[in-house]
C-alpha cells in the first residue's frame, strides 16, 4: 500500500481552502484535489458556515453570450490568456490567478459606477471554470471587434465577420437591469424613511 504524503495533503488543502474562499462548489473541488468528499464537506462547512450548495452547474455556452455576463466573461479571458501566454501558471493555477485579478478589475468597476462595490460578481468561480472549459472544448473562442479591436468571448459555430462586440454595439435593453435595480433601491429607501 502506498503511504500518503503528508505535503501533498498539505498542497491539496491549501488549494481546495483557496477555492472555496473564491467560491468553489463541491464538483469543482472534487475534480482538482485528491481530498475525498467528507474532507472538502467538512472543510467548506468549517469555512463557510454552511453546506455546500446542490445542484447541477452552469452547463450552456448561452449565459456567456448575453450582455452583461460577455463584458465580464471577455475581461476574465483575456487575463486567463495573458497569463498562459506570458507566465509559467498553468491549471487550476491560471484559473485561480485569472479569477482573483478579474475580481480585483470588478471591484475597480463597481466604484467607477458610482455606486458601492456589489457582494456578487458578474462572473462567477464556477462560471469561470466552466468558461475556460467551454474555450478548451472549443465551444467558445474570442473574436475582435472590428471597431475597437478588443477579443471578446463569442459562439465558435456562429458567423463572425465585421464581428462587434456588445460594448460598441449596445442592446436596446443593456443597462435597463442596474436602472431598475437603482430605482426600487431608491424607492426602497424613500420607503424607509417614510417609516
Amino acid at each position: 500500500m502506498k503511504a500518503k504524503s503528508v505535503v501533498n495533503e498539505s498542497e491539496q488543502l491549501q488549494l481546495a481552502i483557496q477555492l472555496i474562499k473564491l467560491g468553489a462548489r463541491l464538483q469543482l473541488l472534487e475534480s482538482q484535489t485528491s481530498l475525498s468528499r467528507e474532507k472538502l464537506t467538512k472543510l467548506y462547512k468549517e469555512l463557510r458556515g454552511i453546506s455546500p450548495p446542490k445542484g447541477m452547474l452552469p452547463f450552456s455556452t448561452d449565459w456567456f453570450l448575453t450582455w452583461q455576463p460577455n463584458i465580464h466573461s471577455s475581461i476574465f479571458m483575456n487575463i486567463y490568456f495573458f497569463l498562459r501566454k506570458n507566465t509559467n501558471v498553468t491549471g487550476i493555477d491560471a484559473l485561480t490567478k485569472s479569477y482573483q485579478l478579474y475580481l480585483e478589475q470588478s471591484h475597480s468597476l463597481d466604484l467607477t459606477d458610482e455606486q458601492p462595490a456589489g457582494d456578487e460578481p458578474v462572473l462567477s468561480l464556477i462560471r469561470a471554470w466552466t468558461l475556460v472549459r467551454f474555450v478548451e472544448q472549443k465551444l467558445l473562442k474570442m473574436e475582435s471587434c472590428t471597431t475597437c479591436n478588443g477579443s471578446f468571448v463569442v459562439n465558435s459555430y456562429d458567423l463572425h465577420q465585421n464581428y462587434r462586440c456588445n460594448l460598441c454595439h449596445i442592446p436596446s435593453r443593456a443597462g435597463k437591469y442596474q436602472k431598475d435595480k437603482k430605482s426600487s433601491t431608491k424607492d426602497k429607501m424613500a420607503l424607509d424613511e417614510a417609516r
